[in-house]
């Protein structure tokens, strides 16, 4: 569960973009190697990160107070699942990169980053706001 001291948004935004800056280093590494032969284009388990960071999804809840359980902060780093890609076709020369495809999860991803981004932006300027003026003290 994210508990980031201030406002869990924040925190759930922050983390979202941590792991799509991992996501794109990983996207990144798989296209320039793409002419590297033996080299297996590798995939990150983004929503499943999310999800544990989050403290969210088919877990059970965790039980307040238990000193076993760590509470996630958005400052703490999130460590991903990276692993092979299951669904690339090797060539002739053992690469299973799909430069193409990687290419679209690039875009993909950093529209998503983008996003996340501009939510943040967002709520830090509701924040900015009534801590200046919806406050009314002038």
């Amino acid at each position: 569960m994210i508990d980031s001291g201030f406002d869990a948004t924040i925190g759930a935004l922050n983390t979202s973009m941590n792991l799509r800056l991992i996501n794109q280093n990983v996207i990144s590494s798989n296209i320039a190697n793409a002419d590297t032969p033996g080299f297996k284009a590798k995939s990150m388990e983004f929503e499943g990160a999310l999800r544990d960071a989050l403290g969210v999804g088919d877990r059970l809840p965790m039980a307040e107070g238990d000193p076993r359980h760590k509470v996630h902060r958005a400052t703490d780093s999130v460590e991903p699942l990276i692993y092979e890609d299951p669904n690339g076709v090797e060539s002739l020369d053992g690469n299973t990169v799909d430069r193409a495809g990687e290419m679209a999860k690039l875009v993909e991803n950093q529209q998503l980053y983008d996003a996340s981004a501009e939510m943040l932006k967002r709520k830090l300027g509701m924040l900015k706001y009534a801590i200046s003026e919806g406050g009314g003290n002038r």
